[in-house]
């Protein structure tokens, strides 16, 4: 089972060749197993350009557990964006990565603190 989620923004940075984010990602799955949502890895295939970029991306993800929105992570997201939409901006893709953090008990890393750091009951930690 994942102890970390690992946010949309660090794995793009990883996929860019970009030192610190592939560092900072070999020292997480050294010390635990990782986990990414299914909201990422779609976030990840919309990035992709082509065939060649899709196939990249397909095979980057094996080496972590994919984490499927389930039914009580819907509801969870539902919660966070009644409360934190108009107050915060928080977006749908957002609240289904947080949602699932919350409800599996883990902390998610993200490069983006703004998008999460209001996120009561969120175990948030920094990039670097």
């Amino acid at each position: 089972m994942a102890e970390l989620l690992v946010d949309t923004d660090i794995l793009i940075d990883v996929a860019r060749g970009i030192a610190e984010a592939v560092r900072a990602l070999e020292v997480w799955e050294a010390e635990r197993a990782i986990g990414i949502s299914a909201i990422t890895y779609m976030e990840l295939l919309v990035g992709c350009r082509n065939k060649r970029e899709q196939r990249a991306v397909e095979q980057f993800v094996k080496r972590f557990e994919l984490m499927l929105v389930n039914a009580t992570i819907t509801e969870e997201a539902v919660r966070l964006l009644q409360r934190y939409r108009l107050s915060h901006g928080l977006l749908i893709a957002d609240a289904l990565i947080a949602a699932t953090a919350i409800v599996d008990g883990i902390p998610l890393v993200s490069k983006n603190q703004k998008d999460y750091r209001f996120i009561e009951g969120l175990e948030l930690w920094p990039y670097l």
